[in-house]
């Protein structure tokens, strides 16, 4: 559960209390990039049958998954040695199963870099 402070706003605490996970700013543009380009796509997909890992997305049709890694200037969790552990683990096991795992910053995916390298990999 998040705690109350500065950076944590009204809204991501009342939706981490229900239990919903908050979608970061990459993640809702990377959302409405993909529906623009008619891409199917599933967010927040369990990959792994026996951990709770989730990818942020998986692009239907394929062993595509998507992470936008926020935070990566602020010291944020992915940048934080144990986050980065974490990381590294679920990516592994991702690529085990045969995934292919795509990471993009919320700068690249504003800037459409992110849209561009995935509409390359599906042809």
């Amino acid at each position: 559960m998040l705690k109350a402070n500065k950076r944590t706003s009204k809204k991501r605490r009342l939706k981490a209390l229900k239990g919903e996970k908050s979608r970061s700013e990459g993640e809702v543009n990377l959302a409405a990039h993909l529906q623009a380009y008619g891409i199917q796509f599933k967010q927040e997909f369990k990959f792994h049958s026996e951990r709770r890992w989730k990818a942020d997305f998986h692009i239907l049709g394929t062993k595509i998954l998507v992470e936008v890694e926020g935070a990566v200037w602020s010291n944020g969790r992915h940048t934080r040695p144990k986050g980065y552990l974490g990381d590294m683990e679920k990516y592994n096991a991702a690529a085990a199963l045969g995934y292919q795992v795509y990471r993009f910053s919320t700068e690249q995916v504003k800037s459409g870099m992110a849209i561009e390298q995935i509409l390359r990999l599906i042809g």
